[in-house]
């Protein structure tokens, strides 16, 4: 399986920042030749998974109603990375922040196909 590390998750008090970042890994015997979407979710205990920021080439950036001028989205699809940076952070926005990403992948270019990945997830955990 090809891999989506993340890292950046942690505590913090109320007003705080944090930066998110996810990055994807590739098999010696597989390539990554493109990038399309870019996502950010997280997920409250005993609440549905939420979209909170996302990124599709050639559309304009799409967040969270509840996170929007606090929370940024940005990719860097040399490296395949997106990364998300929270300031002004609230308790409400605890929870397990997941990475998505949307990539062409294959043994080679001519054998490749879109598949979506998915990050285990970092905890984020802002306290009052």
């Amino acid at each position: 399986q090809l891999e989506l590390v993340e890292s950046g998750g942690g505590s913090v008090q109320a007003g705080g920042s944090l930066t998110l970042s996810c990055a994807a890994s590739e098999l010696a015997s597989e390539r990554i030749y493109n990038a399309n979407n870019m996502a950010w979710y997280r997920q409250a205990p005993g609440k549905p998974r939420e979209l909170v920021a996302e990124s599709i080439k050639r559309r304009p950036i799409n967040y969270l109603d509840a996170v929007k001028g606090r929370f940024t989205i940005s990719r860097d699809d040399t490296r395949y990375r997106v990364i998300l940076r929270m300031t002004n952070l609230r308790p409400e926005d605890s929870g397990t922040y997941t990475c998505k990403q949307s990539l062409l992948k294959g043994y080679s270019y001519d054998d490749s196909d879109w598949f979506d990945y998915w990050g285990q997830g970092t905890q984020v955990t802002v306290s009052a």
